[in-house]
């Protein structure tokens, strides 16, 4: 299981963040659970939070460097299943660099949940339901927040982000 090892930041607390989870709307099921975990994880961490939907996993990047400049944190969700073609890895490829852009560039902590699975049961599996092996809308959240209260914790009072 990749979820081997992982940390655990389900204790940190996160009142007085504002998190805006932008979540694709491809694969209701499973994109069900993996918002539905990413808010049971926000509310008991005590956020101010909001979910956008966005058409897809390529539309992700766009709206999360938006959503960054009126958050503490963004969490982006959505799933891509390999088919045939080429497509797959396009996709993939685009809305990682583009989330990892968006951190980088706003200096906004953004959760990386998109789950690259081969096959329908790869994506259930991590989607965070009561007999999923992994819950990566909890994990997304977790690492979003806890790299926030970092970043807070690190930032001189007044000053917010990174400077160009």
């Amino acid at each position: 299981m990749s979820g081997s090892g992982a940390p655990s930041f389900s204790e940190a607390r996160a009142e007085g963040l504002r998190v805006i989870v932008v979540a694709s709307s491809w694969h209701d099921v499973v994109m069900g659970g993996l918002v539905d975990s990413a808010v049971r994880t926000l509310e008991a961490m005590g956020a101010d939070y909001e979910v956008i939907r966005v058409p897809g996993a390529f539309e992700l990047p766009v709206v999360a460097k938006l959503a960054a400049a009126s958050a503490d944190a963004v969490v982006a969700l959505g799933v891509v299943i390999r088919g045939g073609t080429p497509h797959f890895e396009y996709v993939c490829q685009a809305a990682t660099d583009g989330l990892s852009r968006v951190a980088i560039d706003t200096g906004v902590p953004v959760g990386f949940g998109l789950l690259t699975c081969d096959n329908d049961e790869q994506a259930i599996a991590r989607a965070g339901f009561p007999d999923s092996s992994e819950d990566k809308g909890r994990e997304a959240v977790e690492a979003a927040v806890a790299t926030a209260l970092t970043l807070r914790a690190m930032t001189p009072k007044g000053s917010v982000g990174f400077s160009s």
